[in-house]
């Protein structure tokens, strides 16, 4: 616990939100209704009382410099955490890493929050504002499902629902004509967002082997007889690569019986496998093999003349990697 992490997925859900609105205009008409100029509203991340407070201190609408309307920001305002969607939280799930074709990284469920976000409008003509505004308005209903990459070391993307919750306008106007008015809209929205923990390695060990050890009889104190069951994984394809034989004519699905060019090195009672195949040799007879088909749930398939059989070995059984399906060898 502790250890440090930082998947920025509060950083970069603030990022997503404000590209939202990055590139919203509004058009300037003359008297005629002929549109002069398109002016692409400016968007900043911070306080509105700070862009307030510098329109207030620069009143004079003479300044060959001042802060130009409309304007836009945001801000980040509050972060709460949210029951209502809540998971076990102890549960974990695995995915490939990125950056390896082997590893695979493990990761505990995510925590749901919900970030609170302020969007100010500010514009000296209402004309403007409503251009604004009705640009954003039809896209929340009142959802928008933003689509975020929360954590970039295991590429877990999650579409986050951005909820308009309520929108407020104030005009505080006061003054003669050369002093600056601000039409203020406020819109509010809840981003309902997930944090992550650290994604860690999974390590590659695999169980060798399984025993379970039991007692038998109604008195535990004297048992009659105790058994121990022990268990195996073994392959259930040809890992080596190596060829024993080959098919001496083509096979269908359900043919048991099958004819190799030399059964000297096979013997009963083990496995082999013909392409994807599995496949167990019950008896053998001459150069003839007497089979079971689609072992550990392989499927059967038509072989053609001359395919490759291959032994499965405890060679094979040393070599099963993570993620490969495999059959169980038991012994009491």
């Amino acid at each position: 616990m502790f250890e440090y992490f930082y998947n920025e997925i509060l950083r970069r859900t603030i990022i997503s939100f404000g590209t939202l609105f990055n590139d919203i205009s509004i058009k300037k008409t003359d008297s005629s209704d002929d549109v002069f100029s398109v002016v692409k509203v400016p968007l900043a991340y911070g306080p509105t009382q700070k862009f307030l407070a510098r329109l207030e201190q620069s009143p004079d609408l003479n300044k060959p410099f001042a802060i130009t309307l409309p304007r836009m920001s945001f801000e980040f305002t509050g972060l709460t955490y949210d029951s209502s969607r809540k998971v076990t939280t102890t549960q974990t799930f695995t995915v490939k890493d990125p950056d390896s074709a082997t590893d695979v990284k493990k990761s505990y469920m995510p925590v749901p929050y919900n970030m609170a976000f302020e969007l100010s409008i500010m514009t000296k003509l209402n004309d403007d504002a409503l251009q604004i505004v009705e640009q954003i308005l039809p896209f929340f209903q009142p959802a928008y499902n933003l689509t975020v990459e929360l954590v970039e070391s295991i590429q877990e993307k999650r579409d986050i629902p951005v909820v308009l919750e309520n929108i407020t306008m104030s005009d505080e106007y006061e003054g003669d004509y050369t002093s600056r008015r601000v039409l203020l809209y406020t819109l509010r929205f809840t981003a309902k967002t997930y944090l992550f923990g650290p994604a860690t390695k999974v390590t590659k060990d695999i169980i060798k082997k399984a025993t379970i050890s039991y007692l038998t009889g109604t008195d535990t104190a004297n048992t009659t007889r105790e058994y121990s069951y022990s268990v195996t994984p073994r392959a259930i394809k040809n890992y080596t690569g190596d060829v024993a034989t080959t098919l001496t004519d083509d096979i269908t699905a359900k043919v048991t019986y099958i004819e190799v060019e030399d059964a000297s090195t096979l013997t009963a009672d083990s496995y082999i496998a013909i392409g994807d195949e599995e496949l167990y040799i019950k008896s053998i007879t001459g150069n003839k093999l007497n089979v079971r088909r689609g072992e550990d749930n392989t499927t059967a398939v038509a072989h053609v003349r001359g395919a490759e059989i291959g032994k499965i070995t405890a060679a094979d059984n040393a070599l099963i990697e993570e993620g490969d399906d495999f059959g169980f060898d038991g012994t009491f």
